[in-house]
């Protein structure tokens, strides 16, 4: 089932989350709403914040084909190198695009849907999206690495989408 995106202002994306405890059908679906939800935007990263959901999950899949799933609980990341600098968006930041610099390569401990414990090495691209959506579960928001002059630009461009109905 698709779920809503919460946009920028909402308490929730400013919030650090909880740790998922509870591994059940209801977790089950949640990936699976997520996913849909992420798909049909489309991203390719979603946590669960941004579905008003305060817990440390976030699901993943930068692929074309939509056939790299990946589901990341109560998510540590172990190791970061490199550095990237390259365009960045936000679901919960719809049209909002900037230059964002991360590491280019990151190394994570996650669980997935079962409780399993997990450990993942991501260049690049999917580096950049593990540590973005990785930042929504500590209420870091990705407008908080602009410059800002920058992060000033977007709320007036918030302020202005807000005046016309369009976020």
């Amino acid at each position: 089932m698709k779920r809503e995106i919460v946009k920028y202002g909402a308490k929730v994306l400013t919030e650090k989350t909880a740790p998922v405890t509870t591994f059940d059908e209801a977790l089950a679906q949640l990936v699976a709403d997520m996913f849909e939800t992420m798909y049909d935007a489309p991203g390719v990263g979603l946590a669960a914040p941004q579905v008003g959901v305060s817990k440390r999950l976030f699901v993943m899949d930068c692929s074309k084909a939509h056939d790299r799933q990946f589901v990341f609980i109560n998510p540590e990341i172990l190791l970061t190198e490199g550095r990237q600098t390259g365009d960045e968006g936000c679901l919960s930041f719809p049209g909002i695009y900037f230059e964002v610099e991360r590491a280019a390569r990151v190394v994570v401990r996650a669980q997935n849907v079962r409780g399993e414990w997990f450990e993942g090495d991501f260049l690049d691209l999917e580096a950049r999206c593990v540590l973005h959506e990785y930042d929504h579960l500590e209420g870091n928001l990705f407008i908080d690495k602009a410059s800002p002059l920058r992060r000033e630009m977007i709320r007036r461009k918030i302020q202005k989408l807000k005046r016309e109905g369009k976020w």
